[in-house]
């Protein structure tokens, strides 16, 4: 880690934040959340709060719900929109070629439609990588975005992994595609002790890991079409590199990173602590912060923390430059 970077010390706040259930078992109600429709699809989102707008976005497998824990603060102060991604949560799960392009065509499309001001774009895992590729793409629809764990990209690539790994990944996600096998692999995957164990295996924060947890990441996948969006990502390409999108960023960047992540390690937020020293462009600034102890959802596995950080990063954001 560069000496620039920072790294939260719990002692800074009253006592190590403790993961809460949600009082409300069912987050959020079906009369909190709205129905868009986009290319004939309809896209679960939802809005809460007045003020500068805020875009969250989930990760793989997860949804808006996954942001439980962060919209009532951040509504506080901010318009607040959280979008299930087409394929993903709540939103239809038709059978299409799924990628990160298809996906930014659908949050530009969102913004227009719903948002229509420069917002702060805030991710998760690939969700982070989205809000990247928005910013460095689509400058006037941003001020700026918060990235937590930055995915390298939809999937990995094929010089990224060794030979028998290689071949092992290429021959599940064939596998995927098959009729009736592709359904027995999903259906084992899916279990909610499957779950469970992928949780604990990424979250460094185990009491985070609840039931109400496990089961907002199960229900969407009994979903009519949620095999075959699998399948469909599976064999996606990987996306753009964070390498050639940050160069193109003219807006400022929060980076938060838990430490304790074994999917997105912290060196690979190498990237963004260079930056934070020697800053692609003087308008695009970036703060990179470590939480430790933390896995690869910091939001969910330390609410309290992420969203002070975030808050306080906000208060500091300069306005959007005017279009001339």
């Amino acid at each position: 880690m560069t000496a620039t970077s920072k790294t939260l010390n719990y002692s800074s706040f009253s006592s190590l934040p403790r993961h809460r259930e949600s009082s409300v078992p069912d987050w959020p109600s079906p009369a909190a959340t709205h129905l868009w429709n986009w290319r004939g699809f309809d896209v679960r989102y939802r809005v809460e709060g007045e003020g500068s707008p805020l875009i969250l976005l989930h990760g793989f497998g997860a949804s808006l719900d996954h942001w439980r824990n962060n919209i009532p603060a951040l509504a506080q102060h901010h318009r607040v929109y959280a979008i299930d991604l087409l394929g993903f949560g709540r939103s239809e799960k038709p059978p299409l070629n799924y990628s990160l392009e298809l996906w930014e065509g659908l949050l530009c499309d969102f913004w227009r439609a719903q948002v229509q001001q420069p917002a702060v774009w805030i991710g998760n895992s690939i969700g982070a990588l989205l809000g990247l590729m928005v910013t460095a793409r689509h400058g006037p629809l941003t001020r700026g975005a918060v990235l937590l764990n930055v995915a390298g990209g939809l999937n990995h690539r094929p010089e990224e992994l060794n030979a028998p790994l290689r071949w092992l990944m290429a021959t599940f996600a064939q596998a995927m595609t098959m009729p009736g096998v592709g359904q027995v692999l999903f259906n084992r995957i899916r279990q909610r002790s499957q779950i469970r164990r992928t949780l604990a295996q990424v979250y460094g924060n185990r009491a985070a890991i609840t039931d109400e947890l496990v089961e907002l990441l199960y229900q969407p996948s009994c979903d009519r079409g949620a095999q075959q969006v699998m399948a469909s990502i599976l064999q996606a390409p990987a996306g753009p590199r964070v390498c050639e999108l940050l160069p193109l960023v003219r807006r400022p960047l929060c980076v938060l990173w838990g430490e304790a992540d074994p999917w997105t390690p912290i060196t690979a937020g190498q990237i963004f602590q260079d930056a934070q020293t020697n800053p692609c462009h003087p308008e695009a600034p970036v703060s990179f912060t470590a939480i430790p102890e933390t896995g690869h959802c910091p939001h969910d596995e330390r609410p309290e923390i992420v969203n002070a950080a975030i808050l306080k990063w906000l208060a500091q954001l300069p306005d959007p430059p005017v279009a001339s």
